[in-house]
């Protein structure tokens, strides 16, 4: 057995990945297989699809990542498996698993929270990284600004009221008939946009750290009706650029304030929305302006992957804090 050595499995949606990770901080694999072409053309995550698909190709994974890692599952200490938040059927799949390997070989075997671990990513690109900081959380399922007080202990500083930012941008991508993911597709075409429509910035004047993306959601489908009942069709680059604008702008003015007010100079980025260009743009001018230590996961760590599952799982690992084969999905798990 490789002390610190966790093999983790992540299936919380469209992608079945595992990983080998040392320590919480050194990748050895990382294999992540995508169903975006399948589900493409059905223009978002078609959960019974999803499922099954897990289910076809998970072993596969899991002996790929073993494999490249160059290691056994003797050579595993523990096995790490996010068991929500996410689609039922696709986290039953990773969990039933996981289970059955931890169960079979007698490993430590324990359950992470997906977004604990979209955080712990951080702790793989930047291996310096310590809490206590801030962490902007944006994902299709969550957007908060967490304060990590330590490796086990953090509190929720705010958080959305209702949509989601990465929800946000893929409803506004149906609605231009943007093809899945529609995420990458707006933040593509804003490239080659101008910021000037008018959308509203919501609750940005507000003290506190909650968010609301409802009603921007709301707005861009209302402006897009009003063009369409005059006969007008819109610059699509245009309206890309202001929703992103819109939508971002308020993000990064209040994961500065968390950090000034709370007197904790590094601020972290987490989830699927991390991978934004206009985001990761604004975080590095406001963080250089405000003297405040920027840390931004690689690209690959952005999206769902078992990496950062293996990361989280070790820091539980070491502290005690292990399941057992009783442990259930939870679809809609809470930071």
């Amino acid at each position: 057995m490789i002390k610190g050595c966790v093999l983790g499995i992540e299936s919380s949606c469209d992608e079945t990945s595992a990983a080998v990770v040392l320590n919480g901080r050194t990748v050895l694999s990382n294999i992540i297989s995508s169903q975006i072409e399948i589900h493409k053309r059905f223009g978002g995550v078609v959960p019974e699809i999803a499922s099954r698909n897990h289910t076809l190709i998970i072993e596969n994974v899991v002996k790929e990542a073993l494999d490249v890692a160059k290691i056994t599952l003797e050579d595993v200490e523990g096995i790490a498996v996010t068991y929500g938040a996410g689609l039922q059927g696709a986290l039953l799949v990773g969990l039933t698993f996981a289970k059955g390997l931890s169960f079979a070989t007698g490993k430590k075997f324990m359950g992470v929270n997906h977004i604990m671990g979209h955080i712990a990513a951080n702790y793989i690109s930047h291996k310096d990284l310590k809490p206590p900081f801030i962490c902007l959380v944006v994902s299709g399922g969550h957007t908060a600004i967490v304060h990590i007080k330590s490796y086990t202990s953090h509190e929720v500083l705010g958080s959305t009221l209702d949509d989601a930012v990465g929800e946000a941008f893929d409803k506004v991508a149906r609605c231009l008939n943007l093809p899945y993911p529609g995420g990458p597709n707006i933040d593509r075409l804003a490239a080659d946009g101008k910021n000037n429509i008018i959308f509203p910035k919501m609750l940005k004047n507000d003290k506190g750290y909650n968010f609301s993306y409802s009603g921007l959601k709301t707005a861009v489908i209302n402006y897009l009706h009003n063009l369409e009942q005059k006969d007008e069709k819109p610059v699509i680059q245009d309206v890309c650029a202001s929703f992103q604008s819109a939508a971002v702008d308020v993000l990064v003015k209040k994961a500065i304030l968390a950090c000034k007010e709370k007197n904790i100079p590094k601020l972290a980025c987490a989830g699927g929305v991390s991978a934004n260009s206009y985001l990761r743009k604004k975080l590095r001018e406001n963080c250089l302006e405000e003297e405040i230590s920027l840390y931004l996961p690689e690209m690959v760590l952005c999206t769902d992957n078992a990496a950062m599952i293996a990361a989280e799982g070790y820091i539980k690992m070491i502290n005690g804090q292990l399941d057992g084969t009783d442990l259930n999905v939870e679809p809609s798990l809470r930071i």
